[in-house]
């Protein structure tokens, strides 16, 4: 399931998640790699939580904004009823070049993401957008990781 969407072709729903994750990358700490990360994400009963990168001089230790978000979903009891997260993220440097790639989980959060969905007993829907939500890709976090190992591999869902 990999389709490619404006933002006009979102449900509003979508759209202002998308715009949250845009929003989040803005308080990303990115002091290292430059590139600013946001992600949003909704869960069953419409609660948004968010998330952005966190770098460390120690490069290891770093904080990825879907971490974040699903982190802070969890604080609140709601880790379990994660139904989409929204990713973008940007160049930081004011002369750097404006790409039209869509920004995609990396494989750890791939894995993070693809356990909430266990849990949550639905496939994440994953809206991958780019800089300026321009271009999104609409997909799932089964298509991003599939045959993806977690509870139900160890017959515990």
């Amino acid at each position: 399931m990999h389709t490619y969407a404006s933002l006009d072709d979102l449900s509003a729903q979508d759209r202002d998640l998308a715009h949250a994750a845009l929003a989040a990358a803005a308080h990303a700490y990115a002091p290292y790699s430059g590139y600013a990360v946001g992600a949003a994400l909704r869960t069953r009963s419409g609660v948004v939580y968010r998330g952005c990168n966190v770098e460390n001089a120690a490069y290891g230790v770093v904080l990825c904004a879907e971490v974040g978000a699903l982190a802070a979903a969890n604080v609140e009891g709601a880790g379990a009823a994660v139904q989409v997260i929204a990713v973008t993220g940007r160049l930081l440097a004011a002369e750097a070049p404006r790409s039209a790639a869509v920004v995609t989980p990396c494989g750890r959060c791939r894995q993070l993401l693809f356990e909430a969905s266990q849990r949550a007993h639905d496939d994440i829907r994953v809206l991958c957008c780019n800089h300026d939500l321009s271009r999104i890709e609409v997909t799932s976090i089964a298509a991003l990781l599939p045959a993806g190992f977690g509870p139900a591999s160890l017959g515990m869902t």
